[in-house]
């Protein structure tokens, strides 16, 4: 059941890698930020409503209205950070015609600028975070706890999964995106605007990543100004382990990944998690660098 729940979180962030990855063929490793943005977002708007360490936690139509404000803050400040990210730092490279690896470079220091930004700001001490719902237990399944925090975050993550799923197949921006991903020059030549697009594809990312980072945080309770980076080292393993560059294959290679790392944890003692993870991704670049499916988001019926 953890193996679910931390896999559905690493699926939402790899969505993002994939989605920039698809239409880009760039690696947006400065991602993890736009997910601990969102993680300090969730924070300050259940902070704006009143709740505070030590409250008791929601119940009702208050948890309702609690959970969809702080996701709708969380996702617009992460999408809105991924919206500029994308004008001040790599438009100027595309401008230019700059090689890929100065945009990977980029990411990178933009990666690395924005956690000593909020370690200046914050402190580099844990922050806590206020309890949004009671982690009962629901009911047992075969040993395991189902609790209601779990049950949040793979519905949410499994909901909006499938939306961006059937938006990329069913919608004209959606067209326009594989069509970028496949073709971007015959794309233009037929009309689509590759510029909107690029933004439109930072900026859904952003969105995932800021209901990640909202779950993430109602999940472990805790915010630090780094707490982006392990998660998304793990979701672009799992991007990569799904097929990078296929939204269907970011979600199985997130619970795939997710169900490897607490199977290894279990087996080798929780301090190999990382370590495991880690393995699983140089395996996965060993034998099968394309992923479990392989299909890049142009030539993807997705």
């Amino acid at each position: 059941m953890d193996g679910l729940t931390l896999g559905a979180l690493y699926a939402l962030i790899a969505l993002g890698y994939t989605l920039v990855y698809g239409v880009l063929r760039l690696i947006n490793f400065a991602h993890s930020e736009i997910f601990m943005i969102g993680v300090f977002a969730s924070l300050f708007a259940l902070h704006g409503l009143g709740v505070g360490d030590g409250d008791p936690a929601k119940t009702g139509a208050a948890l309702i209205v609690t959970v969809l404000v702080v996701m709708a803050v969380s996702m617009a400040a992460s999408g809105l950070a991924a919206l500029a990210m994308e004008r001040v730092a790599y438009r100027p490279l595309r401008k230019r015609g700059a090689p890929r690896l100065a945009s990977l470079i980029t990411a990178i220091g933009i990666s690395l600028f924005l956690q000593e930004l909020f370690a200046a700001r914050y402190g580099r001490d844990q922050l806590g975070y206020p309890r949004v719902l009671a982690k009962r237990e629901l009911f047992s399944l075969g040993g395991a706890s189902v609790r209601s925090d779990k049950v949040l975050i793979l519905v949410a993550s499994l909901i909006l999964t499938v939306a961006l799923d059937r938006f990329i197949a069913r919608s004209r921006l959606g067209r326009g995106i594989r069509a970028t991903a496949q073709d971007a020059e015959t794309a233009a030549l037929m009309g689509v605007n590759i510029e909107r697009v690029i933004m439109l594809t930072f900026f859904l990312g952003g969105l995932l990543a800021g209901a990640a980072g909202m779950l993430y945080a109602v999940f472990l309770e805790t915010v630090k100004f780094n707490i982006g980076f392990f998660p998304g080292i793990k979701a672009f393993t799992a991007a990569v382990l799904g097929g990078i560059g296929n939204v269907r294959g970011a979600l199985v290679g997130g619970l795939a990944l997710g169900l490897l790392e607490q199977w290894g944890a279990t087996v080798l003692g929780g301090q190999w998690k990382d370590v495991f993870a880690f393995a699983v991704l140089v395996l996965v670049l060993m034998f099968r660098p394309t992923g479990l499916l392989g299909e890049t988001l142009g030539r993807s019926r997705a």
